[in-house]
């Protein structure tokens, strides 16, 4: 079985997809294939860079730059969790590592042949994003790489025709359990079972009526729209009681994990009058001509899954109990991984 790597990198964007590569951090290092070959050289480089770094962490930090610069081959598959809109990218690894000086963020780059963007999370097994929940920036993904290679080759199709073939796959492994619960791997754990909740056990119906409640727990007032004929506007939200003081909120909601495209953003913002705010809600993301949408018109918001999400746990405590219930949350001690 080919080897598959996840990796995980906080300042991920849209540019490591458009120029097919992915990065890792510790730029202070400067060029890695500069450093000598063995381990043990990283080492004393990482400690000469980050003289307050604890031993540990020294030798865990040591062990994933020289699986990115020297294990990774070309023709490994590399899986990448683009937190901002809740998807995954799968690419196959098409050369050896390289240096950008021009690059302030993304110096030390891998080149990637992109497959696959913006494969939903739910359409993966739990314990494969469980797996993937890994505290490291770079790692091999065993257990469950089998649900992501079901993909690597598999022409863009819908979540459902997706869900089927991960389905397959995973009746035809025998994956292991995925490693102890961290901090890291039990927040997001959460987080896509608390989108998985709000994709398959309400309809889209439902899910205006959800979006409605999320805002009254942030603090307006909202009330849905009539469920059909509403003219692109799903629910109405507003500060003021009575819902007659500016500025009004009108809201449309999309109950899927696919990207929202630039027409039904477009479709919004025809409705938007003098004084009025425009929020588009999904559980999925955006296209970039809808994100351009967003950048260009004063008071539309676009809300990604993640969004919803920090939303949802930000204000559980004053969410309606019918929408408590449906994700049933209690707060929990666990190990930070940072303490290491």
């Amino acid at each position: 079985m080919r080897r598959v790597w996840g990796i995980h990198n906080d300042k991920l964007t849209t540019e490591l997809y458009d120029q097919e590569f992915v990065s890792i951090g510790w730029q202070e290092l400067g060029d890695l294939s500069e450093i000598g070959p063995t381990r043990d050289d990283i080492k004393e480089a990482l400690g000469r860079a980050y003289p307050s770094k604890k031993p540990q962490a020294i030798a865990v930090n040591a062990g994933v730059l020289e699986r990115f610069r020297s294990v990774i081959q070309p023709g490994d598959v590399v899986v990448a969790p683009f937190r901002p809109d809740s998807t995954i990218a799968i690419g196959v690894v098409s050369g050896g590592y390289y240096f950008d000086q021009t690059s302030e963020t993304h110096p030390n780059r891998l080149p990637v042949k992109w497959r696959r963007l913006s494969i939903p999370r739910t359409v993966f097994s739990k314990s494969a994003l469980y797996e993937v929940g890994s505290a490291l920036t770079l790692f091999q993904i065993k257990n469950h790489a089998s649900e992501f290679l079901a993909l690597l080759d598999r022409p863009q199709g819908s979540p459902g025709e997706d869900e089927a073939a991960v389905d397959q796959a995973v009746e035809e492994s025998d994956a292991e359990p995925s490693a102890e619960p961290r901090a890291s791997r039990v927040e997001r754990h959460t987080r896509d079972y608390v989108l998985s909740a709000l994709k398959d056990e309400i309809s889209h119906q439902e899910f205006e009526d959800f979006t409605a409640a999320l805002l009254r727990a942030v603090g307006y007032q909202a009330r849905t729209t009539a469920y059909s004929g509403d003219g692109g506007v799903d629910v109405l939200a507003h500060r003021d009681p009575l819902g007659v003081e500016p500025p009004q909120i009108k809201v449309q909601c999309k109950h899927q994990m696919t990207n929202v495209g630039g027409p039904e953003v477009q479709q919004l913002m025809g409705t938007q009058g003098s004084g009025e705010l425009l929020l588009f809600v999904t559980l999925g993301g955006y296209t970039q001509q809808a994100r351009d949408y967003e950048r260009a018109k004063p008071g539309l918001r676009l809300l990604t899954g993640e969004d919803v999400v920090d939303l949802f746990l930000a204000h559980y405590d004053n969410l309606e109990p019918r929408w408590r219930s449906l994700v049933p949350l209690r707060t929990v001690l666990v190990v930070d991984d940072a303490a290491d």
